[in-house]
């Protein structure tokens, strides 16, 4: 088989099935845990199990953490990105330094970064010749 195919190999899909069953039996597990009382559970001789507090605080804790971490990587996100009024917003250093290709007729032009005195002529000066035209 090749080994760049996008199609699993036989030992990954052995594992992942594994996985999908040890994980549905961990659900299983955690369900007999959290919804079975424990009077019941002590009569057919499961009796060392953690208290009912940790079926819920568990699943509350864990969710806790996931929003937790997603308001600091929000927040790391907002100190790394550069203040508006910064050049870095306009430009950088691979815009700078970007060479001009010579354009080709009937071609699609090269992909670059487009400068900003170059937009604002685009966008304001062509409106304003078009204005004081008419």
């Amino acid at each position: 088989m090749v080994e760049n195919s996008p199609a699993p190999l036989p030992e990954r899909a052995i594992y992942g099935f594994v996985l999908f069953l040890s994980s549905q039996f961990g659900l299983l597990l955690y369900l007999v845990w959290a919804f079975i009382p424990d009077s019941w559970l002590n009569y057919i001789g499961l009796t060392y199990w953690p208290q009912k507090y940790w079926a819920v605080a568990l699943p509350v804790y864990l969710l806790v953490t996931i929003v937790i971490g997603y308001v600091l990587l929000l927040g790391m996100n907002m100190l790394s990105t550069c203040p508006l009024n910064s050049i870095n917003t306009i430009t950088d250093n691979y815009a700078r330094s970007q060479q001009q290709k010579k354009h080709q007729e009937e071609a699609i032009p090269a992909l670059r970064d487009v400068s900003i005195s170059e937009v604002n002529r685009m966008f304001f000066l062509e409106a304003k010749e078009l204005s004081t035209n008419n």
